[in-house]
């Protein structure tokens, strides 16, 4: 097998070097065919074949280390195992032995190595140990205990990598990290990004006892110089473990508790005052009390990327919030009762919505279209993302009347997965996309596809928005016909990535956060 493999890429040769390159010679007028020596990959430099490996991901990595000897010594080439993964259930390598992860670290990953990734079969002290002395420039790593049903013997553990920058912790619902993060705390002083997850996706309707599985307190004094905190969907954190973090964290930019439905906002006030530097907060799915939201000076705060999703504050906590925030460029404030057209009125009389550039306000079932038409009429010209999904009333009038406004928006989402009485015409809602926003990247239509009108000259406005909106990277549609038309479109323009399903993509304005890279995990 490994000789016909050789021989199928011997006969690969460089298209270049293969044509007959016709050359006129001037003095006798006619044309002289020049044969150049033919040019296989085999005679590819190293650094050229270790420039295409890196286009691959380890996996493919190791597939093609099987060709013949001299490939399999460029694949061991550290510098392409600067990022790691071995959890495969999410893409990563499989990694049969203790044994064999030792030897990568020591002969394939070295210095190298960046970023890695470990399941919680090999995160044990002996591989950490490794890690430590074989692998100097380790930054970032993500260590996943949540299938853990019990811890390895950490007793022993004597080294951690020290350079570290980014943390990631996957927690379990059972296992206490106490034993282990004692280990470690004098070695992850110098962390700016810590993300602890939580088990929130995994959460069953039947309430179970809570354990807190890490104590928040002792790892909050290890870690002095957190820029961006992310500790998502656990369900013991509460307002302590926020005040905890802002009593030792000057240097707070960004703090997230997304789905932590303990946390009320009583100690946001505290937060803001000692948090001088926070510029981001993300609590989206908490139970937020507007009386302690209205507490907070939000006219001396810094904040200007804010996500009170689902957070049932009221209209009264809503306008008194909007009109003291002095800057707020990202606001997502979804699926709340509360904001209504009074919202945005008093925001736009009172507040300063002039810096906004993304705004997302999915399912707020109780604003009208000629509210938000006012709004985006007179805002939509600086917004860069725009959200107005879920709700059945916006149907594609507003957005045609609309879309000549938002000529810098790069991110749009619209429509309700709802079936409708009415229809949308996709043609001309794709054509007035395609014709108003040259610099769109991201768009999700979320109708149902029984809703979606189009004709037979659907091609055309398909590809006026291919043609026009070159940067776009994802367009997410409901599954159905229309969706099959255009996929199809777009890969015979060899654009095989850009169209994909609500089923298993969705777009988000949390793109335009400015710590996005930071906040992503897992």
């Amino acid at each position: 097998m490994m000789m016909t493999e050789m021989s199928n890429w011997n006969a690969l040769s460089v298209e270049a070097a293969l044509q007959q390159l016709n050359t006129h010679d001037e003095g006798e007028g006619e044309v002289r065919r020049v044969r150049r020596p033919n040019t296989t990959i085999e005679k590819l430099p190293d650094k050229v074949i270790l420039n295409i490996f890196c286009y691959l991901s380890h996996r493919e990595i190791c597939r093609v280390a099987r060709v013949c000897k001299r490939w399999r010594q460029i694949a061991y080439d550290t510098r392409l195992w600067k990022h790691v993964s071995l959890r495969p259930e999410v893409s990563g390598l499989h990694v049969g032995s203790l044994e064999s992860l030792l030897n990568l670290i020591s002969v394939r990953f070295g210095p190298s190595l960046r970023y890695i990734e470990l399941p919680i079969e090999l995160i044990t002290h002996t591989v950490l140990h490794e890690l430590a002395n074989k692998c100097p420039n380790l930054t970032h790593m993500l260590l996943d205990f949540s299938t853990a049903m019990q811890l390895h013997d950490f007793s022993e553990m004597q080294a951690f990598p020290t350079k570290l920058k980014y943390m990631c912790i996957c927690l379990s619902e059972v296992i206490f990290m106490e034993g282990f993060m004692r280990k470690i705390y004098n070695f992850i002083n110098g962390l700016e990004i810590l993300h602890l997850i939580g088990t929130y996706e995994k959460v069953e309707e039947e309430e179970e006892e809570i354990y807190e599985v890490i104590n928040v307190h002792k790892l909050k004094s290890a870690t002095p110089n957190l820029r961006v905190i992310n500790l998502y969907g656990i369900n013991f954190v509460d307002d302590s473990h926020i005040d905890a973090f802002s009593s030792n964290c000057i240097q707070l930019e960004c703090l997230a508790v997304n789905f932590c439905s303990k946390v009320t906002g009583s100690t946001m006030k505290t937060l803001f005052q000692r948090s001088r530097r926070l510029t981001c907060l993300l609590m989206q799915g908490t139970n937020l009390q507007s009386e302690y939201v209205m507490q907070v000076e939000w006219e001396k705060s810094s904040i200007q990327e804010l996500d009170v999703t689902a957070t049932d504050l009221t209209t009264e906590c809503l306008i008194d919030m909007l009109t003291r925030i002095p800057g707020l460029r990202f606001l997502s404030a979804g699926q709340l009762n509360g904001f209504n057209d009074s919202v945005l009125k008093a925001w736009t009389e009172a507040g300063n919505p002039r810096n906004l550039i993304a705004l997302n306000l999915d399912s707020s079932d109780n604003l009208t279209d000629d509210g938000l038409h006012k709004f985006l009429s007179r805002h939509g010209h600086q917004l860069w993302g725009v959200a107005l999904s879920g709700m059945p009333h916006i149907t594609d009038q507003l957005w045609q009347s609309i879309l000549p406004i938002l000529t810098n928006t790069k991110i749009v989402v619209m429509g309700t997965q709802e079936r409708l009485g009415v229809n949308i015409h996709v043609d001309q809602l794709m054509d007035g996309i395609a014709n108003n926003c040259p610099n769109l990247e991201r768009l999700e239509l979320r109708w149902d596809p029984e809703n979606l009108r189009f004709s037979d000259k659907s091609q055309k406005a398909i590809d006026i928005l291919r043609v026009k909106c070159i940067k776009l990277r994802c367009l997410v549609l409901s599954d159905g016909r229309y969706y099959e038309i255009v996929k199809a479109n777009f890969e015979r323009a060899d654009r095989t990535t850009v169209v994909r399903t609500t089923t298993c993509s969705r777009v988000t304005n949390y793109y335009l956060l400015h710590n996005y890279k930071d906040l992503i995990f897992n």
